[in-house]
């Protein structure tokens, strides 16, 4: 399965990041689809499209993912990003403002490049190229949990990183150091929610900052000692922040205001 769509109600796209698949919402699939048509789909790459090669450009992915969409008759929806999946995201509501009406981002950044990650993007490239990927994604996934292989997560977290094929891990940590969306950040419409975990070693808080900054209106979450697969680790405090956004006023009011637009 590559493709899961199940429950009622406003429309929630998920979107998953570098080295997961849809398989990373499993805490959130049943409490959200109680209250709205929940979408995900496993990018090009990865879960379980793994048998191809993921696309080297965030633009790229974006495009994908609209056009999921448009194969699905699905127009205006909730979107929600993950990491890299945060960076499509915003990508999507760039590029259809008139389509996304509440956006929920985290553990992500306006800036690619990723500065203060564990190891710079050009170093991960180097030794996936010289290595293979088996030890740096490894090391990855390990950095995205507090108790790093400690975490009972970790294991399904390595379990999709593994199913990764070497030019798709280049591919994507080149897709995320080509882009940024810093200066594009005044034109997402959305109604915006920016969470962070305090923890995370991999977006640190000056991205979260200029993305709480940038965004016109933006809400601003921050959970202590949490890491960047908050979700997984902090799931019933992240699953009620993001309920409550997305069920707030102010998002429905942004829903109303784009169906007179219609």
């Amino acid at each position: 399965m590559n493709c899961l769509r199940v429950g009622t109600g406003p429309t929630l796209v998920l979107v998953h990041g570098f080295l997961s698949g849809l398989a990373y919402w499993e805490k959130q699939i049943s409490l959200f689809s109680s209250r709205f048509d929940v979408v995900a789909f496993d990018l090009p790459g990865y879960g379980g499209k793994a048998d191809v090669i993921g696309l080297d450009s965030v633009d790229g992915f974006a495009d994908y993912v609209l056009e999921r969409l448009d194969e699905m008759g699905i127009d205006q929806f909730h979107l929600m990003g993950h990491s890299m999946g945060g960076m499509i995201a915003q990508e999507v509501a760039l590029k259809a403002p008139e389509r996304v009406i509440g956006l929920v981002l985290y553990a992500t950044g306006p800036m690619g490049s990723l500065p203060g990650r564990f190891e710079s993007i050009e170093e991960s490239i180097v030794r996936a190229e010289t290595q293979g990927t088996e030890q740096v994604a490894h090391d990855t996934v390990k950095t995205w949990f507090s108790d790093g292989e400690g975490d009972p997560d970790f294991a399904g977290g390595m379990e999709l990183a593994e199913r990764v094929q070497t030019q798709t891990y280049i591919n994507g940590l080149r897709a995320m150091a080509g882009w940024r969306s810093l200066e594009r950040l005044n034109e997402i419409e959305a109604k915006t929610l920016v969470l962070w975990p305090d923890s995370d070693r991999s977006y640190m808080w000056q991205q979260t900052e200029s993305l709480w900054r940038g965004i016109t209106g933006a809400n601003l979450a921050v959970v202590p000692q949490a890491a960047h697969n908050i979700h997984l680790e902090k799931t019933q405090i992240f699953n009620l922040l993001v309920l409550d956004f997305l069920q707030s006023d102010k998002v429905k009011q942004r829903r109303l205001a784009l169906n007179e637009c219609i």
